[in-house]
């Protein structure tokens, strides 16, 4: 298991700079944003994809994900989307996954994270829209599995998406390998969950998991390790219990002011309780 850090906290910051400045904090991983001003696909020709992976090598960081979720560029958090009526908004989807797809083989990423769904257009069923999503999962499912890369669907709160109960059938229904879940500890607590009891149910799915805190009234907001209400002592038992050996991403991106020291205090909370777990 690698614990890694995204470079969505580093927005005001290159992405050499910020894989600089992560290999730093002392973190051996880093989760890569696909988007502006980091690594959005049309404007990383060969030559600067081959930069970042020799600096990635350099600093001796593994690329824990690929952050394929966000899409700024060309629109903002969560859309273009999987699930908008207008068929050429899907496609601006769908294109970004696959590109996201062979950055990711091209660096030696194991996985992707993908938004679930998007949100719900006024007028739309919920099955309407499940369709969409299963359609464009149809068209990047075979480059995935051609290049060997998971798809991870992470659930989030108020899209298509967020819980345990809607996030399972999904991926069962799916029956490929080739796609998984993206496991964020805060967003099922923000959803009302139990991180832990959602985390066992789901195991056998997660490809990758992000973590950050999350205040007692669960509002959707990253927080510093331990200045929320989420219980990091059950999690990581959990973790431990069950075996988990793939990657963990530190995701504070509302903290593009002091991304180093929201880093590196998160760093200090959690490190000792993964020990005190047993996870190295």
């Amino acid at each position: 298991m690698i614990f890694g850090y995204s470079t969505n906290a580093f927005v005001k910051h290159t992405l050499l700079d910020s894989l600089d400045k992560i290999a730093a904090l002392g973190f051996k991983g880093v989760e890569i944003m696909c988007d502006q001003p980091h690594l959005y696909p049309p404007e990383y020709a060969p030559e600067r994809l081959t930069e970042v992976k020799e600096r990635l090598a350099a600093l001796d960081l593994k690329p824990t994900n690929l952050n394929s979720f966000t899409l700024f560029a060309v629109g903002d958090t969560y859309l273009p989307s999987w699930i908008e009526a207008d068929a050429a908004r899907r496609q601006i989807r769908v294109a970004h996954t696959l590109a996201c797809l062979e950055i990711a083989a091209f660096l030696g990423c194991a996985n992707i994270s993908v938004p679930p769904g998007g949100p719900l257009e006024k007028g739309m069923t919920r099955r309407e829209a499940l369709d969409f999503f299963h359609k464009g999962l149809d068209r990047v499912i075979p480059k995935a599995e051609e290049l060997g890369v998971k798809l991870l669907i992470e659930p989030e709160p108020d899209l298509l998406m967020e819980r345990t109960a809607e996030i399972k059938p999904f991926v069962r229904e799916i029956r490929c390998d080739a796609v998984g879940i993206n496991f964020d500890i805060g967003h099922f607590f923000c959803a009302g969950e139990d991180p832990a009891t959602a985390l066992e149910e789901l195991f056998e799915w997660v490809g990758h998991m992000h973590i950050e805190d999350i205040a007692a009234d669960r509002r959707h907001r990253h927080l510093i390790a331990g200045l929320g209400a989420i219980d990091f002592k059950s999690v990581f038992r959990t973790i431990r219990e069950l075996g988990y050996a793939r990657d963990i991403s530190l995701e504070l991106y509302p903290y593009t002011d002091q991304p180093e020291e929201a880093g590196r205090r998160s760093l200090a909370y959690l490190l000792p309780l993964m020990k005190e777990a047993g996870i190295r």
